[in-house]
């Protein structure tokens, strides 16, 4: 393993590349984890460890993304706030069932499920268009989008890996927002989803504390850097970006995981 021939400050070093690259991912699409994720098992911490370790060291990565679409989140606040509670439920559900349940179980459901997110985003305009006999604030949209978001944070609280993906999926076929509005709801919910589920496994405790300190820093810069990137770039690109992570990420579950 690495971590045993590694000197410490090539591990540091690591863990803050890997944070960087985290950061950027989650700023434009998501799927960060899935570099640091990979990183943590590299460097010989156990995948339980790796998985908290991961959560809890991703949560900046999500703040220079909400200063970033700060002008959106401020229009669709109360849409956000009514949201908070139904993700930290949703999330300490997740991180119940983590604890609980023998970790392949749950493996055998996430590639289908980052694989289905990213068919329903990629073909979201299409759905949209077929939905348009049905009115933006027909309850049945409200109650998809509520329900969908609890099932999403179970999952994030789980594991989390293509968070993002998966929330850009249920809003984009239940809201009648455009593309950058879409990522500032989907930065402010990810952030409240990986939060919760931050604090619950700091409580816990039992993580790898040089990979949190130095994937945080990383995350940090990396997210910041990721929005910047994601504002200049046009909705049909970012969309394409949000396409690729996700079949990316599709493909590297059905073959690592």
């Amino acid at each position: 393993m690495l971590a045993t021939t590694a000197p410490l400050l090539a591990r540091l070093a690591i863990f803050l590349l890997a944070g960087i690259a985290a950061g950027v991912s989650n700023g434009i699409a998501g799927g960060g984890t899935f570099i640091a994720f990979p990183t943590l098992l590299a460097m010989g911490v156990p995948a339980l460890q790796s998985n908290v370790s991961v959560t809890v060291g991703v949560v900046p990565s999500f703040i220079g993304g909400v200063r970033g679409f700060r002008r959106e989140l401020a229009t669709h606040r109360r849409l956000v706030t009514t949201l908070v509670p139904v993700c930290m439920l949703g999330t300490g559900a997740g991180c119940v069932l983590l604890f609980a349940l023998p970790s392949s179980t749950f493996r055998l459901v996430v590639p289908w499920l980052i694989a289905v997110g990213t068919l329903v985003f990629a073909f979201a305009p299409v759905i949209t268009k077929r939905l348009t006999s049905i009115e933006h604030n027909h309850p049945g949209r409200r109650r998809a989008l509520y329900v969908g978001v609890f099932a999403i944070s179970i999952y994030g609280g789980y594991f989390g890996a293509g968070l993002g993906i998966l929330l850009l999926a249920i809003l984009a076929v239940t809201l009648p927002y455009e593309v950058a509005d879409l990522q500032g709801l989907r930065i402010a919910l990810s952030i409240v989803i990986s939060a919760t589920a931050a604090v619950i496994f700091v409580i816990r405790g039992h993580l790898a504390l040089d990979a949190v300190y130095m994937l945080a820093v990383g995350t940090l810069i990396g997210g910041w850097l990721g929005t910047l990137l994601l504002r200049r770039l046009s909705s049909n690109v970012v969309r394409a970006l949000v396409v690729a992570t996700g079949a990316i990420t599709t493909v590297r579950l059905f073959v690592n995981y």
